[in-house]
């Protein structure tokens, strides 16, 4: 079973308090619907963008935008990479929300699956390695660490788990997060998509351990503004079987925690600017239409014609908006066409 060595210093017990408190902070803080789904998706960009920025993709986040919103049938490599990582991290945000995602191999087979779907052979996607395989310096190219063989790498990732489900109710949630992480990272379990593998998978865990606000904010966002530091925290430098016993996660919980403080105070600052954008802003007569499905349950576009003085042409597009934000939905066709409220 895996003994991760560990000290709780002032530095990190400081740093898990202040992140519990700034989670406490915005989850008693009330914002429109449309504000935090507008914030879920800006969020799932800045994530796509820097996860994948971390392992080398060449786009801009403009241009990772304009991908994510692209119809192309022809691709390169780095736009799939783009659009792999955010389907996988919106399927994962889908099932968080409903409660259908624990943390294990299957799942951690899935994710890399997904992200490297058309980039890998489909005997190395989804699958763990059955090769030895090396880590570079991303700037020399030189071997800098060698993970553990192949066939060792099931019982380790087994251990991992076993360590993390074990130790739910003992460890605090942003340790036992961050110790997947480098532990994932030591691993190195996969052919390709180790480090878009580990950062989801970090996700899944931290908000199935209770962190439920990280759907709105992107912690690969804090990795990617210095991709050297990073590196040199989470990674090794030499042979796994020298290393393994002698590995100290500390410097590197403390760098993983004040991440997420980093990108929590961001968040934070930016919440009432996506309140005021022209793209969230709701103005009166959405409001009405809103409350009055609240009341009765529906409205059809004659019922909304009589709460406001608009040309029909007008109605159409607020209801296309309120649709877009995913406020309500439509049902039925033609004259019988009315509106409810999106279930969440």
């Amino acid at each position: 079973m895996l003994t991760p060595r560990y000290t709780i210093t002032d530095r990190l017990l400081s740093n898990i308090k202040r992140v519990n408190a700034l989670v406490n902070e915005l989850n008693n803080r009330r914002f429109p619907n449309v504000v935090l789904i507008e914030l879920e998706k800006t969020a799932r960009a800045v994530s796509t963008y820097a996860s994948t920025s971390i392992e080398g993709n060449p786009f801009p986040l403009t241009e990772v935008k304009k991908i994510l919103i692209s119809k192309s049938v022809h691709i390169r490599d780095s736009e799939k990479e783009i659009l792999n990582y955010n389907q996988a991290l919106q399927n994962l945000n889908e099932k968080l929300e409903k409660a259908q995602v624990k943390l294990s191999l299957n799942l951690i087979l899935r994710i890399q699956k997904e992200i490297t779907k058309g980039l890998l052979p489909k005997f190395e996607s989804g699958k763990l390695r059955e090769k030895p395989v090396v880590v570079n310096d991303p700037r020399t190219r030189k071997v800098i660490y060698l993970p553990p063989d192949a066939k060792d790498v099931k019982k380790l990732i087994e251990d991992l788990i076993g360590f993390v489900n074990s130790n739910r109710n003992e460890i605090d949630p942003l340790i036992l997060a961050g110790i997947f992480h480098k532990q994932m990272v030591i691993i190195h379990p996969f052919m390709d998509g180790n480090g878009r593998t580990t950062r989801l998978a970090t996700k899944v865990l931290l908000a199935e351990m209770g962190l439920n606000t990280f759907n709105l904010f992107s912690f690969e966002h804090y990795y990617n503004k210095n991709v050297t530091k990073y590196f040199q925290t989470v990674g090794e430098f030499g042979n796994y079987y020298e290393l393994t016993d002698k590995i100290d996660f500390t410097p590197w919980l403390e760098y993983f925690t004040e991440g997420i403080i980093d990108e929590l105070l961001r968040v934070q600052k930016l919440l009432p600017q996506v309140g005021m954008s022209p793209e969230t802003q709701l103005k009166p007569y959405h409001l009405k239409m809103l409350e009055f499905i609240k009341e009765r349950g529906f409205i059809s576009d004659r019922d909304y014609a009589k709460l406001v003085d608009r040309a029909k042409a007008t109605r159409a597009l607020d209801f296309k908006k309120l649709i877009e934000l995913g406020l309500i939905s439509r049902k039925a066709k033609g004259k019988a066409t009315f509106y409810v409220l999106r279930e969440k």
